[in-house]
């Protein structure tokens, strides 16, 4: 069963109509998407699922993401590439037909594309994965209860990562929060310290001020959250050993840079209210994408090491 306010969010991510994107006009090359995976707890109320990607891998390795990646083909829609990415990162099936029986995905909606460093134009994908007959808060059975906590409980942990080296769930109405308000333990440092919740600061990007945000998520001790280290061909010395040793020791999984500010924009739609603290009031980076597309930027043919800078940037705002 679902709480109120979370079935109120689902209504409002259903009934969301973005603006006109840019993501279509890109060249393939160009073309990533992330899906932005949630489910109901064990009380109804909704979490998000992300990943720490592998540090085999070749960009942002270590970094927390939400699953997902680049186009394969022009024919692939933005949530197409989002649930493909999902099945070969963390395993989730690609069709419903492939879920345990009673589960169910619904493609709730996407949110305009942000803009990438490696100028790449990534379009958010939001999708409900529940228990068929759960997303009714009017129905009170023990039931339909015992089968959202499933969800958390048996289909969360059996996803299979095969790229990244943990998968976790966080509190998706807590992006909106300065502080830790869901259930469990909070965020501790190492030396076993309380760790703030949100941290943000302000700095110069897209040739104006934009606010990054840190959340640091518990690394809760159950089976929500599986590690695996990559081993699909021999570590470098000690790499493999490095890594796990680097999971066991972690307390907490740090969600920052663009990730951070999908998911706060993802619950401001969600929720219909406005984060306890200083951030963005636009979404996503259509303009910009549309401004360096006319430039010439964001082309077919990718070179090694190109990434954004603020002198292209500013080039691009005069446009």
């Amino acid at each position: 069963m679902l709480s109120q306010s979370s079935a109120q969010a689902l209504s409002r991510l259903r009934t969301y109509a973005p603006p006109p994107t840019q993501w279509y006009n890109c060249p393939v090359t160009r073309r990533a998407a992330v899906l932005i995976l949630l489910f109901p707890d064990r009380y109804g109320e909704l979490k998000v699922v992300l990943t720490m990607r592998a540090n085999t891998l070749r960009s942002y390795a270590g970094h927390a993401a939400l699953p997902g990646g680049k186009a394969d083909s022009l024919n692939e829609s933005p949530f197409e590439v989002a649930r493909r990415e999902a099945y070969e990162e963390i395993g989730l099936p690609n069709t419903d037909m492939k879920l345990p029986p009673g589960f169910k995905i619904e493609h709730l909606c996407e949110l305009p594309a942000n803009l990438a460093k490696t100028e790449l134009g990534v379009r958010p994908c939001v999708a409900f994965l529940c228990p068929s007959g759960a997303s009714n808060p009017s129905d009170d059975s023990e039931s339909k209860t015992g089968e959202a906590s499933a969800v958390e409980d048996k289909m969360i942990p059996r996803l299979d990562p095969k790229e990244v080296a943990a998968v976790f769930a966080a509190p998706f109405r807590n992006f909106l929060r300065k502080n830790w308000e869901a259930g469990g333990p909070g965020p501790v440092q190492q030396n076993g310290k309380p760790e703030k919740w949100y941290r943000g600061s302000w700095t110069d990007w897209h040739e104006s001020r934009w606010r990054m945000h840190n959340f640091y998520i518990p690394k809760a001790q159950n089976s929500t959250t599986r590690v695996r280290i990559k081993s699909s061909s021999p570590p470098p010395s000690g790499r493999e050993g490095t890594e796990k040793a680097i999971m066991e020791d972690l307390t907490t999984f740090r969600v920052f840079g663009m990730t951070a500010r999908i998911l706060v924009d993802a619950a401001r739609v969600a929720y219909g209210e406005e984060p306890e603290f200083e951030h963005n009031s636009h979404f996503g980076d259509e303009e910009m994408i549309e401004r360096l597309l006319k430039m010439g930027r964001l082309s077919e043919a990718r070179r090694k090491g190109e990434e954004l800078t603020k002198e292209i940037l500013r080039e691009a705002s005069k446009i």
